[in-house]
């Protein structure tokens, strides 16, 4: 896949920075909030035992992020669950720079109109700390997955790590982004 000219970028550079600060009247430009990376995390549940799935997933995640996903390992045994301490339990992730704003360019303008009775993102769904983090129930939605190649459908969860002081800080930012969030 090409890399997208990141637009995003440039806009959040040349405009969004200016408005903040008029907004939040901050003492230098470098204390405007910004995202410093996206974690992409998929758990696997109740596929762990299955290794075409494990494949699948790794070489999906790769598409979508289009950087090389790492396995996350079991940190303990469970006989409950049938993990042994080492297993492979999922993938992860980390985007920044360049490929950052290109994930949330597309995720934005291709990814969100296609999900299915999308009403809008939640303004719940920070953390303390200003992160924003948001599942997604299909990876099907995706553009750079094939719909005939699909093994099984997985969801994931995203982390959008911002450098702010407070929550209303990073709404605002992801609002000035053009986050859809619900009215």
């Amino acid at each position: 896949m090409k890399m997208i000219k990141v637009k995003l970028y440039n806009f959040y550079k040349k405009k969004i920075i200016y408005k903040m600060n008029e907004v939040f009247n901050y003492k230098s430009i470098m204390q405007v909030p910004n995202i410093s990376k996206i974690v992409i995390n998929i758990g696997l549940g109740r596929y762990i035992s299955d290794k075409k799935m494990l494949d699948y997933a790794y070489n999906d995640l790769s598409k979508i992020s289009c950087q090389k996903p790492i396995f996350t390992k079991a940190k303990k045994s469970n006989s409950n669950f049938k993990i042994r301490k080492g297993f492979n339990i999922g993938l992860k992730v980390t985007l920044r720079k360049r490929k950052m704003w290109s994930f949330i360019e597309k995720m934005i303008y291709v990814v969100m109109p296609r999900i299915r009775d999308f009403r809008g993102l939640s303004e719940n769904s920070f953390d303390k700390f200003g992160n924003y983090n948001l599942g997604i129930k299909e990876h099907i939605i995706f553009t750079d997955i094939e719909y005939d190649k699909i093994y099984k459908i997985i969801g994931m969860d995203i982390n959008i790590s911002i450098k702010s002081n407070n929550i209303n800080e990073s709404l605002y930012l992801l609002k000035m982004l053009k986050f859809p969030f619900k009215k």
